[in-house]
Order: structure tokens, then C-alpha cells, then sequence
């Protein structure tokens, strides 16, 4: 059986219009969201309930479509024109969006992922392609120590220039002052030559015993006489104690 017709007049009870209301809205608005998909059209719905809610659909956003509708009360030709030029940016935008899509495919293929769908022929292909990329990257690397091979070079002869120069300035250094390293002693020759001139200034007043050949030849003439050790011992004591008394340096 068909429905029968109803009388479109406001209804009196509250109820059945609250219940109405929300069927009718939602039955409006899924059909305008079928109406933009299947038709490609730029649909905007406003509605106002009699409490003052607001409920709305629009399928390419609400402030859009509304100046959309401004500029076509006020021009309709220069909004034809501007809705053509914006439909064939957002084409080119979709088609760019494809090559991205195609792109980020392909990189990952030429990673090694995502290849469930390739065929024997696409897998060849892109074997070939990472053959070629990699001899690519092996000249490139080749080509690269090269280069820091050829810059090490010349810096070592930059440095063995200036280590030339600065040769060449020392022994110009050592040319202009010949005598600099003789004329000054070192600290343990001052200190000999102290010790030579203190002994040569107490050599007068005091003669070294060591240095001395009178006891040498005292010593050979005992022997040769054949007198006794006791003997040359009396003989040697008051020389030791005269060279005492007259040398107390001799004793330290």
C-alpha cells in the first residue's frame, strides 16, 4: 500500500513536530551529501530550528560557498570565471597529488618495499635502475676522495714550503749571530772556573798536598834508604800540622 498524502500545514502538537523535524533534517541532509557527491556540485544547507538551533552541511566548507554566493549576486560572469579558474586548480592539484603518490611508491620500491604487485618484467626493470644508481654512487665516491686526496696534497707542500722558509730564517739568524752559543758559558763551566780561581788564590799561602812533589820524592827516598813506615809517619806528622795551622781550608 502507498503511503497516503499528508497536508503540508504547521502541526499542532509539539511532539510529533520535534519528531518530524529531526526525520525531515536528516533525510535533507543526506541528500544534499548525495546530491554534491554523485553530481560533482557544490552543495551548502543552513537550517534553523524553531528553538534557534542551527544545523548545516556544506561540501566544500560553508564561509567558501557563501562569498561564492555573494560574488554571483553581485557578478555572475566574473563568478562563472572564477569557479572555472579554481576547478582547474584543484584538477591540477589532484594530478600532482597522483605523481606524489606515484613517487613515494617508487621510492619505496627502490628500496626493497612494498613489491607484492610488481611483475617479472617491473622487478628487471628496477633492477637495472639500482645497478645503474650504484655505479653512479661508486664514481661519485671515487671522484670525491680524489679530491680530498688532491687537497691533502697541497697542503703537505704548503707545509713543506713554510717549514723551507722557516729554515732558511733560522740559518740566516745563526749567519747574522756566529759567537752567541760560545759567548756565554754554560752554569757548571762558571762554577769550574770559581773553584779553579779559589784554589789558585789560596795556592799561595796554602800549596795542595796532592800537588805536591816533595812528598813524593820524602816518600821515594825512604823507601831507597829502607827506613821503617814508623818512621816517615814522625816525619810526615808536623808537616801536616803546619800545613793546618797555616790552611784550615785544607782539612774541609
Amino acid at each position: 500500500m502507498g503511503r497516503g498524502k499528508i497536508e503540508i500545514k504547521r502541526i499542532e502538537n509539539a511532539n510529533n513536530r520535534q519528531v518530524t523535524f529531526s526525520k525531515r533534517r536528516t533525510g535533507l541532509l543526506k541528500k544534499a551529501q548525495e546530491l554534491a557527491i554523485l553530481c560533482d556540485a557544490e552543495v551548502a544547507v543552513i537550517i534553523f530550528s524553531n528553538t534557534g538551533k542551527l544545523f548545516e552541511f556544506s561540501s566544500s566548507g560553508m564561509k567558501r560557498t557563501l562569498s561564492r554566493y555573494n560574488k554571483c549576486l553581485e557578478s555572475p560572469e566574473a563568478a562563472l570565471a572564477e569557479y572555472k579558474t579554481e576547478k582547474e586548480e584543484s584538477k591540477a592539484v589532484e594530478i600532482l597529488k597522483d605523481e606524489i603518490a606515484k613517487l613515494e611508491t617508487k621510492q619505496l620500491q627502490l628500496m626493497g618495499k612494498d613489491l607484492t604487485g610488481l611483475g617479472l618484467k617491473e622487478l628487471q626493470h628496477l633492477e637495472q635502475q639500482l645497478s645503474e644508481g650504484l655505479l653512479s654512487v661508486k664514481e661519485r665516491k671515487e671522484e670525491v676522495i680524489m679530491e680530498q686526496l688532491e687537497q691533502s696534497r697541497i697542503q703537505e707542500q704548503r707545509a713543506m714550503l713554510e717549514n723551507e722558509t722557516l729554515r732558511r730564517q733560522v740559518e740566516e739568524l745563526r749567519c747574522l749571530f756566529p759567537l752567541t752559543e760560545h759567548m756565554v758559558p754554560s752554569y757548571l763551566e762558571n762554577q769550574h772556573m770559581e773553584r779553579k780561581k779559589a784554589l789558585v788564590n789560596n795556592g799561595v799561602a796554602c800549596p795542595n798536598l796532592a800537588s805536591n812533589p816533595s812528598s813524593e820524592k820524602d816518600s821515594d827516598t825512604t823507601l831507597h834508604l829502607g827506613l821503617p813506615i814508623d818512621v816517615q809517619h814522625k816525619r810526615k806528622a808536623p808537616e801536616r800540622e803546619t800545613f793546618s795551622k797555616n790552611c784550615p781550608m785544607a782539612l774541609l
